[in-house]
């Protein structure tokens, strides 16, 4: 299986979230995960404000940004280019879309293009349902949420 992993998913992992052990046997079983340069922007941005605003510990933020780091280098990264920026542009199913879940979904429409099986793990409910409306496989299957 090839997974688009969304950024709710990425943090529900690092973050030790309820759906964390799902999220992470959905990245551990796929064959290849592609995820946004985004991805990473929005993910340390959160480890930013939860040391500053939630007190979590600087070691802990680190260990946090290692584990990402080392997943990523597993993974592919969808950079956003024109064709990227240009899509999500452009109305998606179930408007209003928020800008960087539009950029979310057009980056894995990117992906769609090269594999045609790419499934979306996300936990956002706004992804899961603009992604199932543009015909993808989302999981996990009973997202938490």
């Amino acid at each position: 299986m090839t997974l688009y992993a969304e950024t709710s998913a990425v943090l529900a992992w690092l973050l030790g979230e309820a759906a964390a052990a799902e999220v992470r046997h959905e990245l551990g079983a796929a064959g290849e995960v592609f995820t946004s340069v985004l991805t990473l922007v929005e993910s340390d941005r959160v480890l930013i404000r939860a040391q500053v605003v939630d007190g979590l510990a600087e070691g802990d933020v680190v260990d946090r940004r290692r584990a990402l780091a080392r997943a990523g280098r597993h993974w592919h990264l969808v950079q956003l280019h024109e064709e990227i920026l240009d899509r999500a542009r452009r109305p998606f199913p179930g408007e209003p879309v928020r800008t960087l879940d539009a950029l979310h979904l057009a980056s894995a429409l990117a992906v769609r293009a090269a594999v045609p099986d790419v499934v979306i793990l996300s936990l956002d409910d706004d992804i899961r349902r603009a992604g199932a409306d543009l015909g993808f496989v989302i999981a996990p299957v009973d997202s938490p949420s």
